[in-house]
């Protein structure tokens, strides 16, 4: 039985009546939920403390390490859901991609893939090949409780852009020379990250995952005409393959106004909006039958604690109207962000939202 799930004849699980669960669920809530994407480690100085000399993706694979990152912003600020600790392309190192994270720059691939013989080199992904992934998560479960634990992955495109360019890129010039100039291969290749993605959201699930969010930090590089030809079906397959699970999916990524619809179409159940579009105007768009997650600047933390509370309250405003609302903010916590904001804001969505 899924985290969330509860059929007729069993109790329900820990976390199926949290505030997270029912607002993903679309159902009435004690308070508006808040959790922070990247809310594990970056502004903490005790996530600083604990990964002293440790490389990020080492520290993605000490299943106790894992677990202390994950739980730390719960202890702190009192959010309504942890997030797995890990970083988007574990898996690909897992299946053994050559890359590294390197500081203030991100993911580097050693060897990018841009051909079909690349192909090759993405196997499936197993259990066995994240071991450490099921042993964090069943430490987690037991530490949280009633507090449910979210799941995530990288969506295709994003970890094909990374793949591709060989890391970050400001203008996907690599990647989209392959969608536009080869889309037989371009197709075959998210086909690909989709299985590998598919699977790794299963080992979470089936370790405990309450529910799972995928993220698709680049693909606001593209057009909607773009997205629905040459992203959705991957996405969507993804979305389709932990269906059966019965745990909320959210899809989230930046610069995704003009495609809020096609994160739903893919197969949401929450679609996350950054802060360039109101919560009210981004149901237009997404249409009904979804919750939202969102939208916070996160860049507001660094004003004082009246211009933190109004623009909230802005946010709160064009969420009342929402079938389902999860509070968070527009993008991940930056890291200079002080942490004692962070608790600040979720005792004032609890408090002005309570009732």
């Amino acid at each position: 039985m899924s985290a969330n799930q509860s059929p007729a004849g069993q109790q329900p699980t820990a976390t199926y009546d949290s505030a997270f669960l029912r607002a993903c669920r679309r159902e009435p809530v004690p308070h508006t939920p808040v959790w922070f994407m990247r809310q594990a480690g970056r502004s903490l100085p005790e996530y600083l403390k604990v990964r002293e000399g440790i490389g990020m993706l080492e520290s993605c694979m000490r299943p106790e390490l894992v677990a202390e990152i994950t739980l730390q912003p719960v202890r702190r600020h009192g959010v309504d859901a942890a997030i797995y600790f890990s970083d988007i392309v574990v898996p690909l190192k897992a299946i053994g991609i050559d890359l590294d994270i390197k500081p203030g720059v991100g993911p580097v691939i050693a060897n990018p893939v841009r051909t079909r013989a690349d192909l090759a080199r993405l196997r499936d992904l197993t259990p066995e090949d994240v071991s450490y992934v099921t042993e964090a998560f069943g430490l987690l479960t037991r530490e949280l409780g009633a507090t449910p634990l979210i799941g995530f992955a990288g969506a295709p495109f994003t970890l094909a852009s990374y793949l591709v360019e060989g890391g970050p890129s400001r203008n996907h010039e690599h990647t989209k020379a392959l969608m536009y100039g080869d889309p037989q291969l371009w197709a075959d290749l998210l086909d690909r990250l989709a299985g590998i993605t598919a699977a790794f959201l299963k080992v979470q699930i089936e370790a405990g995952a309450s529910a799972v969010q995928l993220f698709d930090s680049w693909v606001g590089a593209l057009s909607p005409a773009d997205y629905r030809r040459s992203v959705l079906p991957a996405s969507r397959k993804v979305f389709e393959a932990v269906s059966g699970y019965g745990v909320p999916r959210i899809h989230f990524g930046v610069g995704t106004g003009e495609l809020l619809g096609l994160l739903g179409e893919a197969g949401a159940d929450v679609v996350g909006v950054d802060w360039r579009v109101p919560l009210d105007e981004a149901a237009r768009r997404v249409g009904p039958g979804k919750a939202l997650q969102g939208n916070l600047d996160p860049a507001v933390l660094f004003a004082g604690r009246e211009a933190v509370e109004t623009k909230t309250r802005e946010v709160l405003d064009a969420a009342a109207g929402l079938e389902g609302h999860v509070f968070n903010l527009g993008h991940g916590v930056l890291p200079t962000t002080d942490p004692d904001a962070l608790t600040r804001l979720v005792e004032y969505v609890h408090t002005q939202t309570a009732g």
